[in-house]
């Protein structure tokens, strides 16, 4: 595993890698707040070909867009992340889908649970992203053509656009070929 903008502190205890996003990182390419900032945190592995990549993820979230989650990322144009977002002191399932411009789609998370799972799964050109509140049912949250290129660059990604930083701890990451 290797980092993309390599956060102030970070730690792997066994399964779980605990990551202290660095202030005022994010992803983000020009949409709507027209602006363009690719200096969150990735640790990732290259894949080629579908995969599904899995992680759960605590976070320490307090100001506001604080995020963590999974990525998959081509290059700096074409890149999804998704897991994770804190808005208006409410946690929300968050994915961007980003081809040269980023969108974004949020599902509130009302009791803003301890923990958030997530499942991205790469079928050809598109990815799926699900989530789970209590780490057995999965809902889906996009479905989203992202890109034919290969390698991808796949993993946990944080970042702190507004704030301080914070603490995140990601559990079980795994990366591999979908079930046949």
């Amino acid at each position: 595993m290797e980092w993309l903008n390599e956060p102030p502190a970070w730690e792997a205890r066994g399964q779980t890698l605990i990551v202290t996003a660095g202030p005022q990182t994010d992803f983000w390419r020009t949409t709507h707040y027209g602006f363009v900032c690719d200096n969150g945190h990735l640790w990732f592995r290259s894949w080629d070909g579908d995969f599904v990549a899995s992680v759960t993820v605590t976070g320490a979230y307090r100001d506001r867009y604080d995020q963590a989650g999974l990525m998959v990322r081509l290059d700096e144009r074409t890149w999804l992340k998704c897991g994770v977002e804190f808005v208006d002191g409410i946690q929300h399932a968050s994915a961007v889908v980003t081809r040269d411009h980023s969108d974004w789609s949020v599902a509130p998370l009302t009791d803003n649970p301890r923990s958030l799972g997530l499942r991205v799964s790469r079928t050809g050109p598109d990815v799926e992203v699900r989530y789970s509140v209590d780490g057995e049912h999965y809902d889906l949250l996009r479905l989203s053509r992202l890109t034919d290129a290969q390698p991808l660059l796949v993993g946990p990604m944080c970042a702190a656009p507004d704030g301080a930083g914070f603490e995140v701890a990601f559990e079980g990451f795994a990366v591999g070929p979908p079930d046949e």
